[in-house]
């Protein structure tokens, strides 16, 4: 789908563009057909309870969201926004580093589905979720999309 075949480096510059995705620290390991695998290094800012510690849901929704978007990148050349996504907690992610899986469920010409899941640093999954994508093409604007 994409015009020029995707590598993890290529991947890796275009989730980088977006400051959002340069503040959560999102790092490409690996991208083959069955999906992607991101890490994000976890920042004191992301504590919702200081006596607890715990990652806020709000965090853990946007990796689930960013790297369902980013699986469907990877095929498609470009990321495409999020009409719906939902999110399960299962446990909560104290301070450390976290990895998701992505993966790509259909890909349509108009809309596409993806789903991620969250890890903890001792692998215990912590956040699952499942999105939905406009994938349409832009639409070109004087000459740019």
């Amino acid at each position: 789908m994409a015009e020029t075949p995707m590598t993890l480096e290529k991947l890796q510059q275009l989730i980088t563009r977006e400051p959002f995705n340069r503040w959560i620290n999102f790092t490409i390991l690996k991208m083959d057909a069955d999906g992607i695998e991101v890490k994000t290094a976890w920042r004191e800012e992301w504590v919702a309870n200081p006596d607890r510690r715990h990652t806020h849901g709000g965090i853990l929704a946007a990796i689930i969201d960013v790297a369902a978007d980013y699986a469907i990148a990877a095929q498609l050349g470009r990321p495409v926004p999020t009409i719906d996504i939902h999110v399960n907690y299962h446990k909560a992610a104290m301070p450390g580093d976290l990895i998701a899986k992505a993966k790509v469920v259909r890909m349509g010409g108009q809309f596409s589905t993806a789903e991620a899941y969250v890890y903890d640093s001792e692998s215990a999954l912590v956040a699952s979720g499942r999105g939905t994508y406009f994938t349409m093409p832009p639409k070109r604007v004087n000459g740019k999309w």
